[in-house]
């Protein structure tokens, strides 16, 4: 097939481009390289199946593709409250955008949202009927409601005008290709541990997020995408961890001696955040197989690799 993947060259996407390239797809990898990098997908750049179109979402695109992966979206907090309203903009009106290219040259398309729908729970753990405790005006509602937003446009596109949708809601991911600098517990926690300096624990350190291998992530988007389910599905590891436990298994696994350091925690961060993932079994014969514990040990090489080599480039966004 001749597949489009937005954000192609971030951190999940690029995963996702080097998989249908191996199945035999024709990949156009879509990206604006605010937090997508080129060495994510240079390993690609000589394959002849596959293209890069620099492009925002953001502003509208006709190409002739039957699958679209939606992935176009910072999805970390210091990356996303970058530019608060560029990330409204990308998640409503880039999702508008790739709708209105599925409708027209009658796609299939995927919509990756997030578990961040949920904001902070009051359910627990997250089923997919679960409406969410989300705060609108808050300074994660930028991503939180844009992702809520985006998947209203996709049932009403899908319930209107029959365009063929999935969606997914996924949760924690992590491996390599993540930036150094995305602000979320697992890089925060490698990069401190590798440099020595003290990983910041914000709060007590009992609030709890589930991790999932990006591996195990990429092999549930492509069950979802060839299922027949429109969704939305829970993507993500079960197993709840603490972020002090995390922040223990870290220093354990590279021989660390840095000390452990208590700030205030963010603004609306949830407090607990774990899938249920009984939809997922069912639905797509689907669940994680990668322990945190040997996720990390295929993590950590690559943070240590960027940390020698210098290659840190942090992200920059237009407005």
């Amino acid at each position: 097939m001749r597949t489009l993947v937005t954000g192609g060259a971030g951190f999940i996407g690029s995963f996702l481009c080097e998989r249908l390239l191996a199945q035999g797809h024709e990949v156009i990898c879509l990206d604006n390289f605010f937090t997508g990098r080129k060495r994510n997908i240079a390993p690609m750049l000589d394959n002849p199946r596959f293209e890069v179109v620099r492009h925002d979402v953001v502003e509208p695109i006709l190409l002739e593709v039957e699958r679209i992966y939606h992935f176009a979206c910072p999805a970390s907090p210091v990356h996303y409250q970058f530019n608060p309203v560029k990330t409204v903009k990308t998640n409503v009106i880039g999702t508008l955008n790739m709708l209105g290219l599925a409708k027209r040259v009658r796609a299939r398309i995927l919509q990756a949202s997030t578990s961040e729908v949920y904001g902070d729970p009051a359910v627990h753990p997250q089923t997919e009927d679960y409406w969410g405790n989300v705060n609108p005006i808050g300074i994660r509602s930028c991503y939180d409601e844009g992702k809520r937003v985006a998947e209203t446009l996709c049932f009403d596109y899908h319930r209107q005008n029959g365009v063929d949708i999935r969606v997914i809601r996924i949760f924690n991911t992590y491996g390599p290709r993540m930036l150094i600098d995305d602000g979320r517990v697992v890089s925060n926690f490698i990069v401190q541990a590798l440099r020595g300096e003290p990983l910041t624990l914000y709060g007590d350190g009992e609030q709890s997020r589930s991790f999932c291998f990006v591996d195990d992530l990429v092999d549930g988007i492509f069950r979802m995408m060839e299922g027949e389910h429109v969704g939305p599905v829970n993507l993500g590891n079960p197993g709840e961890f603490t972020m002090r436990a995390l922040a223990e298994l870290v220093l354990s696994l590279t021989g660390s001696s840095s000390p452990i350091l208590h700030l205030p925690l963010p603004a609306d961060d949830p407090t607990r955040r774990q899938p249920d993932i009984r939809r997922a079994r069912e639905w797509l014969g689907w669940e994680p197989q990668v322990s945190l514990r040997d996720g990390l040990v295929k993590t950590i090489p690559y943070f240590d690799e960027l940390l020698r080599s210098g290659d840190i480039q942090g992200a920059r966004m237009r407005g």
